[in-house]
């Protein structure tokens, strides 16, 4: 975002306090529902509806996968119609989508189902990261890092909720859950008609109209983005599956993994996200974030080959390592995904990063549960320097991107080179 952008003048106007407030609020509600469903929706398929475990796994890649195809369309309606409008709409799809969910009997309902919740969270995604821009005050980075904090925050209450659901193991309590999220929709985008209704920001008549996907520096890294994505799974899948099959560290040290980087996830962002700003700082924390993985992921594979009181401990200290890594990682993509989209496209945009991003989370189970997990020790120090030559591309790409982005007054170097 230029000194001198639309953005950055409403934002001196005086527009940032309460809007951000409205903006971390509607976030928050959103993150405790998706918390609530995310972390008990399996069981609920599984064992209340009786569908396959194969079946459900096959519906909600495939509504996954179509999701995918809003992003670009809904970040760009954004942009033309205003991100407010495009979100709320979007989230009141998914409260129908996901009321509806309590109806589903068999793969093909909830197929159907699951796909107009995927198109519309695609949607709604590319138009949130347009509103982050638009209400990012006089500090966006401090804003960023804080709105992230209790996103954070929000999953780790919803999955609370998720185990008192779990635990109680009814088709009520269930339910329950999946009503529970369809509120927060519903809440979230009540709160966000709170907003102001910010003006449209023309685009230039000589840009392309789908001006992201000739972005070679924005399209690198969106890939860059997506790839160094395979680090969430780090912990929420390959680590415990190492832990549970390789060592003979007691299996509650898997939900402690859980509870230790969203710790120190909440704790660090603020902290550290709020000192990367521009694109330049993007591309060095994208930097530190890899080399905090080179040394994360070995120490993982280290637990295998120690003691169980050692083993325990690297565990941890692996843990620790990997949260400061996404800290920095996740404050990478939102000064250079934010910073290098101009200001009239920030949703085109968001919906261009979002859909890399997805991408990649969508491979990351098949490529870490079969190349890491077959290879073992190996295989974890390739992912390692995997995540640290994707780290090193950060700063070049930065400068990269500086290099062809509008310049100041008006006049342009070529985007596209």
């Amino acid at each position: 975002m230029t000194e001198g952008s639309p953005v950055g003048r409403t934002a001196r106007r005086g527009e940032g306090g309460a809007p951000e407030r409205v903006l971390i609020a509607a976030s928050f509600v959103n993150r405790v529902g998706n918390g609530l469903f995310n972390a008990a929706s399996a069981l609920y398929f599984t064992l209340v509806v009786g569908l396959p475990a194969a079946q459900v796994g096959a519906a909600l890649t495939v509504a996954g996968l179509t999701g995918l195809l809003a992003g670009i369309p809904g970040g760009h309606l954004a942009d033309r119609r205003g991100a407010r409008t495009v979100m709320v709409c979007a989230l009141m799809v998914q409260a129908l989508s996901m009321a509806a969910l309590v109806l589903v009997d068999s793969w093909l309902a909830l197929t159907a189902v699951a796909t107009v919740d995927r198109l519309a969270a695609a949607a709604g995604g590319a138009a949130w990261g347009a509103l982050v821009v638009r209400v990012g005050g006089e500090r966006p980075a401090r804003f960023r890092a804080r709105l992230r904090t209790f996103v954070n925050l929000g999953v780790i209450l919803g999955t609370v909720g998720a185990g008192l659901a779990v635990a109680a193991d009814t088709r009520g309590a269930y339910v329950a859950l999946i009503l529970g999220n369809a509120a927060s929709f519903l809440l979230c985008a009540a709160l966000l008609l709170l907003l102001p209704a910010y003006p449209v920001l023309a685009a230039s008549p000589r840009r392309s109209r789908w001006i992201a996907l000739s972005d070679r520096p924005f399209l690198a890294f969106t890939a860059i983005f997506g790839a160094m994505g395979l680090q969430y799974p780090v912990v929420s899948l390959l680590l415990p599956i190492w832990i549970s099959q390789h060592t003979e560290v007691p299996r509650w040290t898997v939900a402690a993994v859980f509870a230790v980087n969203a710790a120190f996830c909440v704790l660090l962002q603020t902290r550290i996200g709020s000192r990367v700003e521009t694109p330049g700082d993007g591309g060095r924390a994208l930097r530190t974030a890899g080399l905090l993985f080179l040394v994360s992921c070995p120490v993982m594979a280290l637990a295998a080959h120690t003691p169980v009181w050692a083993a325990a401990g690297l565990v941890v200290a692996a843990v620790f390592v990997h949260s400061l890594g996404e800290v920095y990682e996740s404050s990478a993509g939102f000064a250079l995904g934010f910073g290098l989209a101009p200001d009239h496209a920030q949703g085109q945009y968001q919906g261009l990063l979002g859909l890399g991003f997805s991408a990649g989370q969508a491979l990351a189970p098949a490529l870490l549960t079969t190349v890491v997990l077959g290879l073992g020790t190996a295989g974890w120090l390739l992912l390692a320097v995997f995540f640290a030559v994707l780290g090193t591309a950060g700063p070049p790409l930065a400068r990269w991107g500086a290099r062809t982005r509008p310049l100041p007054g008006g006049a342009a170097e070529d985007v596209m080179a």
